[in-house]
């Protein structure tokens, strides 16, 4: 059996201010994400350009924090929510939702790709790269936090967390996430954007592949205690809102190989455009 390590879930006080460390992990992840979208920016197929960033990455914090809270009280709390509507208000209390926030980086995303002129497929082919190190940092925050821990096991690999109220040996599904979410698919996904693909090819693939790492963790990840399971005795909230995603991500995968133009037909097409304009600027 593997020993938790004893990490204080609060990095450091400022009088009556705590810090925690998830708190920290999500500000890690938007400063990474930050210093990866400088980089991306100076390719030429680039959407967006380094004077744009910083307003990029800052639509995008808002809309997880905003999306993440909104997501998790009305997949995962809605009676909280319903009974008393100013608990949405109490970030304090904990509770964040992938999908709520990723429905609100979308939002985000479409919002400043019109803002700067441009598509929101091309710009949210050049974030979905950024986001899986922030993934991975969350859920080292929430180990760290004593949260979202996995089911009972008797594994070698088991852990007991002391905060756990049965002291149970358990699978460290938190561990299991980031290295899913945060290292693997950061790889994957760096290495697929690491050359043009048709538009949403990006997108779409992290949507999968997200979709399928979430889905195989949520069977030793202990569900919420006041859900339970919802489907067959078996499936959990997570697999069942992770479901849609991939069937989202093979959906724009197809579409993408099949209906857009590959970069080198762009390429192409920009040429055509860029003499075609030049001849007419001629014959005036």
């Amino acid at each position: 059996m593997l020993t938790y390590p004893e990490i204080d879930p609060v990095a450091f006080a400022v009088g009556p201010l705590k810090v925690h460390w998830y708190g920290l992990m999500y500000l890690a992840g938007f400063i990474v994400a930050w210093w990866l979208a400088l980089r991306r920016s100076t390719r030429p197929w680039s959407p967006v350009i380094k004077s744009e960033v910083e307003d990029l990455i800052l639509y995008c914090a808002i809309g997880v924090v905003v999306g993440g809270r909104l997501g998790y009280m009305f997949f995962y709390n809605l009676p909280e929510l319903i009974a008393n509507p100013l608990s949405l208000l109490k970030v304090w209390e904990g509770g964040m939702s992938f999908h709520g926030g990723l429905i609100g980086v979308m939002l985000a995303t479409a919002w400043y790709a019109r803002k700067i002129g441009t598509t929101f497929p091309a710009l949210i082919d050049f974030v979905a790269p950024l986001v899986p190190i922030g993934l991975g940092l969350g859920r080292l925050g929430n180990f760290i936090g004593q949260e979202l821990w996995g089911r009972p096991t008797q594994g070698p690999w088991g852990m007991v967390f002391p905060r756990d109220p049965e002291l149970l040996a358990r699978h460290p599904s938190q561990l299991y996430q980031a290295f899913l979410e945060g290292l693997v698919l950061f790889a994957v996904l760096w290495w697929f954007s690491s050359r043009p693909r048709p538009r949403l090819a990006v997108g779409g693939m992290f949507v999968l592949l997200y979709g399928v790492f979430r889905f195989l963790v949520e069977f030793v990840r202990e569900p919420d205690g006041h859900i339970g399971f919802d489907l067959f005795g078996w499936m959990t909230r997570g697999q069942l809102l992770s479901l849609p995603m991939m069937v989202a991500g093979i959906a724009l995968l197809v579409w993408s190989y099949r209906t857009q133009p590959s970069p080198e037909e762009r390429d192409r097409g920009a040429v055509k455009q860029a003499c075609t304009h030049s001849n007419d600027g001629a014959q005036q």
